[in-house]
C-alpha cells in the first residue's frame, strides 16, 4: 500500500509525527534531563547511529523494555548460530544496561528510534536489516509501514495482546488491519493472544508458547551471593521482588507483624523500580523498621529489618538467597509480575490477586502447589509466617513449581523453526546479489 491507500487515522499520524520532530527532540533532551534518557546516546533516538553496520547479513530484534528484552536472548542466540548479526533495540536504560552484558559476541546493543517517518527512515539507510523480529506487541505504525515498504519481512514474536490492548485496537478496526496484514507472521505465546492478533487482521497467525519459559535464569556474581550469604546467615529471610507504590509499607508492616514469632527476620525488598529506593527506605523507618539501602553499600547486618536492594539485575543472586519469594504488582490492580525466574531457582512463589498479566502461569503454578494466592497484607504476613516456619513445605513447593512449568517449555525451538524459511530466503536472496 501507499500512504494515499492508507486509513485516515494512519495519513494523520504519520503527518503528525513528520511536524512533531522539534517537539520529540525537545522530549527527549527533557527525558535525558531527568534520567530517563542516556545523553551519550540520545542520538540513537533519533535514528543516527552509534557504530557502523557489521558486514554480511543483520537481523533486527526489538524488545520495549526488560522483560521483552530478556525473553529475545535464546533468539539472538539462535540467529547468531546462523551466520547473522543481531541488532537488538530497546526503548529503556534499564533494559539496555542488562540486555548490553547479556548479548553473546555478533551481537550489540542499540536504543530505538522514536516512530518519527525520517528518524525510522535513517535508521533502516543505515543498518540494512534483512529481517526484523520485535518481540510482543510492539506495533509503531511508521516503522511497521517503513519495513514494509522496504520489502524487510516483519515477525512479531512472543506475541501477546492483552484484552485491554485488543479493545483499544478493535476502536479502529481498519487500522489495526492496515498495519498487522503488513506482518509477515505472529508468533503468538497463546491461543488467546492468537485469537486476538487474528481478528484485528493479521493474516498469518501460529501459537508457539511463551518464550520466558524457555529462558536461562538470571546471572548472578558468585563472589556477591558468598558475601550475602556469610552475612545473612541463619536468619530466617524472605523476598519482595518487582514491588510498585503502596505495596512496599504492605511488606513493610507485614515484617512488623512478625518480628516478635520469627527472630531476626530479614526482609529484602527489591522495587520494581530502583529510583524509588530512598522513598522505600525512608517509608520503612516511619513505620519503626531498621532499614539499609544497597544501592549506597550498605550491607544486611544483623540489626538491619528490611533490606532495600534498590540496583538493576541482581535478581537471580536474591532469587537464589531467599527460599520464599513474593512477587509485586498483585496486591495492587498492575497485572502481576513474571513468576519464572524464582520457579526457575527454586523459590516457593507468593502473589497477590491482581495477576492477569500472567493469568495463564500463575493458575497452573497455582494448581500445582508452586504458588500461593494471597489476598491482603494480613494474609501475606500470616503465610510467611506459616511457610518459613516449615522448611519442608518450602521445598515441596519449589519441587511443584519445576515441575509445572515444564509442559510449557518448547517455545524457542517452535519459534526458531518458523523463522527458518525466512532465513533460507533472505541466504538465497544473498546468493542472488552477493
Amino acid at each position: 500500500m501507499t500512504v494515499a491507500q492508507l486509513t485516515v487515522a494512519l495519513r494523520a499520524y504519520r503527518t503528525g509525527l513528520v511536524l512533531a520532530e522539534p517537539a520529540l527532540a525537545g522530549l527527549l533532551s527533557f527525558r535525558a534531563w531527568r534520567g530517563k534518557e542516556d545523553s551519550s546516546r540520545l542520538a540513537e533516538r533519533r535514528g543516527m547511529p552509534g557504530r557502523p553496520r557489521p558486514p554480511g547479513r543483520l537481523c533486527w530484534m526489538h524488545g520495549a523494555s526488560i522483560g521483552e528484552a530478556l525473553s529475545l536472548i535464546g533468539l539472538v542466540d539462535g540467529m547468531v548460530d546462523r551466520g547473522f548479526s543481531v541488532l537488538m533495540t530497546t526503548g529503556t536504560r534499564s533494559a539496555a544496561e542488562l540486555v548490553a552484558g547479556r548479548l553473546p559476541a555478533g551481537a550489540f546493543h542499540h536504543y530505538v528510534p522514536l516512530d518519527a517517518p525520517r528518524w525510522v527512515a535513517r535508521f533502516l539507510d543505515h543498518w540494512r536489516p534483512e529481517i526484523a523480529l520485535v518481540a510482543e506487541s510492539e506495533i509503531w505504525p511508521n516503522t511497521v509501514m517503513a519495513l514494509h515498504g522496504r520489502g524487510i519481512p516483519l515477525l512479531i514474536v512472543n506475541g501477546r495482546m492483552s484484552e485491554r490492548s485488543f479493545k483499544g485496537w478493535s476502536r479502529s478496526p481498519r487500522t489495526a488491519e492496515a498495519l498487522l496484514s503488513r506482518v509477515s507472521v505472529c508468533l503468538a505465546q497463546n491461543q488467546d493472544d492468537a485469537e486476538r492478533f487474528a481478528r484485528l487482521g493479521a493474516p498469518r497467525v501460529t501459537v508457539t508458547g511463551n518464550l520466558k519459559y524457555d529462558s536461562a535464569p538470571p546471572a548472578f556474581d558468585e563472589d556477591g551471593f558468598a558475601h550475602l550469604r556469610g552475612i545473612v546467615g541463619d536468619r530466617p529471610l524472605w523476598v519482595a521482588a518487582s514491588t510498585h507504590p503502596g505495596e512496599d509499607a504492605m511488606v513493610a508492616r507485614a515484617h512488623l507483624a512478625l518480628m516478635a514469632d520469627l527472630p531476626g527476620l530479614l526482609t529484602i525488598l527489591v522495587p520494581r523500580h530502583p529510583h524509588r529506593g530512598g522513598d522505600v527506605a525512608n517509608e520503612s523507618e516511619t513505620l519503626g523498621l531498621r532499614s539499609a539501602r544497597r544501592s549506597q553499600g550498605d550491607a544486611p547486618h544483623g540489626a538491619v529489618n528490611l533490606y532495600v536492594a534498590d540496583t538493576l539485575g541482581e535478581l537471580g543472586l536474591f532469587y537464589r538467597l531467599s527460599p520464599l519469594v513474593f512477587l509485586g504488582g498483585s496486591l495492587v490492580p498492575h497485572g502481576g509480575q513474571n513468576p519464572i525466574e524464582p520457579i526457575r531457582l527454586d523459590a516457593a512463589v507468593l502473589h497477590g490477586p491482581h495477576v492477569e498479566n500472567f493469568a495463564q502461569v500463575y493458575g497452573s503454578l497455582d494448581r500445582a502447589g508452586g504458588a500461593l494466592a494471597i489476598a491482603d497484607e494480613r494474609d501475606l504476613a500470616a503465610t510467611i509466617g506459616d511457610l518459613l516456619r516449615d522448611p519442608t513445605r518450602l521445598q515441596g513447593m519449589a519441587a511443584a513449581g519445576q515441575a509445572a512449568l515444564r509442559p510449557f517449555e518448547g517455545a524457542l525451538d517452535r519459534t526458531l523453526a518458523l523463522i527458518e524459511p525466512f532465513i533460507t530466503q533472505v541466504t538465497l536472496s544473498a546468493m542472488a546479489n552477493p
